[in-house]
């Protein structure tokens, strides 16, 4: 039985995902523009004969496999779709022919993935039905989210993802139950004071020197005011103000993000920014105001879901093969919304290739592209598994 339960993906099959790949790759689209993604996907779809609705979240396609089936199982695969507004600046054949815009977090090849999947699951006669997730906007936008409230998830009592992750070689899984990825809570904060001239500093109430400071303090949020043995991060991604050397510039915006995997450890650094802010305002004259974006959950793997993706990973790749990730990740995922509903669990695929290449998120990350078989196996086993009711 284990045996029929294995996907296996074939030399073609192999190709024609790492064409996608590339074709993807070459052709990179920013969050809830994903248009030619979209167009692509649904023509590898119609290629295969399986039925699809496009158009969720604006660019999203959802397809779906089989039919209810008595026990009405009825289990998710999700790969995201967007990239980042990065300059490629890879030598290979297939790097982004778009300017700015790049698929440094491995997007395109979780596409693939999927799509290989899908066409896997469609030479299956399936106990259930599977519904295959592209969703838009997982970088920017919370996509997910956006999706959910439209109905995507409607009748999914499971949903299995894969994240492709060059710290771990290519040909293993990383499967953990309970909290993977971090919360992260954006935050921007409007600085005004009295703009002057730059030789007389006295008349004015100077922004930059006063969100200098702020920004200094904002770090023993972390050093100072957290347990040293729970993870957190603050982080300041932008810092803008001023138009003219000789201007005391009257308004300064700071924006960042603030990254915890506890409960407790969030919401008091989420006070103390309040403090600091209001701190700083005081000292320096000036006013301070903070807007908090949406936040993004921790990614948190559900006991069921868990076993159900262990067990699969086991009969793709073996038990050797299969890792921990250790400690959660301080990075931010949008299928925590997923999980919030439905029984879930997020793997990190393998992809650490013989060469060397930059850190996701960077304009020169790469990945094995050998990856592309073990998570579309992966996939579809975890969906097979699903469906027939096994568990670890």
């Amino acid at each position: 039985m284990d045996t029929e339960m294995v996907p296996v993906v074939d030399e073609q099959l192999f190709e024609w995902m790492r064409g996608i790949r590339r074709t993807l790759h070459q052709n990179p689209e920013l969050s809830y523009q994903e248009h030619r993604t979209s167009a692509l996907i649904q023509e590898k779809l119609a290629q295969l004969d399986i039925d699809y609705r496009s158009g969720w979240g604006g660019t999203g396609v959802v397809a779906t496999l089989g039919s209810n089936s008595a026990h009405g199982r009825h289990v998710g695969l999700r790969a995201d779709m967007d990239a980042l507004p990065i300059q490629d600046k890879k030598t290979v054949v297939y790097a982004s022919k778009i300017p700015e815009v790049m698929h440094a977090c491995g997007h395109d090849g979780h596409v693939a993935m999927l799509l290989g999947a899908a066409a896997l699951l469609r030479q299956r006669e399936l106990a259930g039905r599977v519904s295959l997730i592209f969703q838009p906007a997982e970088e920017n936008g919370n996509g997910a989210e956006k999706i959910i409230e439209e109905g995507a998830l409607q009748g999914i009592d499971a949903i299995f993802a894969g994240h492709i992750d060059i710290h771990y070689p290519t040909g293993t899984i990383t499967v953990d139950e309970g909290v993977i990825c971090s919360a992260a809570d954006p935050f921007l904060v409007r600085i005004l004071g009295q703009s002057g001239h730059a030789a007389r500093p006295h008349e004015a109430r100077d922004t930059i020197v006063a969100g200098a400071y702020l920004v200094t303090a904002l770090q023993t949020l972390v050093s100072r005011e957290t347990d040293p043995n729970q993870s957190a991060v603050v982080s300041i991604g932008r810092f803008q103000a001023g138009e003219a050397n000789n201007v005391i510039a009257e308004e300064a915006c700071i924006a960042g993000t603030i990254r915890t995997s506890n409960h407790e450890v969030r919401h008091r650094i989420l006070r103390g920014l309040q403090r600091m802010c209001d701190g700083v305002a005081l000292q320096y004259g000036v006013e301070i105001t903070i807007q908090f974006g949406d936040c993004l959950p921790v990614v948190a793997n559900s006991e069921a879901a868990t076993q159900v993706a262990r067990r699969a990973a086991r009969l793709v790749i073996g038990e050797e093969r299969i890792l921990s990730q250790g400690r959660p990740s301080l990075g931010g995922e949008d299928f925590a919304f997923y999980q919030q509903i439905v029984d879930g669990c997020l793997v990190r695929f393998g992809a650490q290739g013989p060469v060397a290449t930059g850190p996701a998120h960077s304009s020169s990350f790469d990945f094995d592209e050998n990856v592309l078989p073990v998570g579309a196996a992966w996939l579809a086993c975890a969906a097979l598994q699903w469906l027939v009711g096994t568990g670890g």
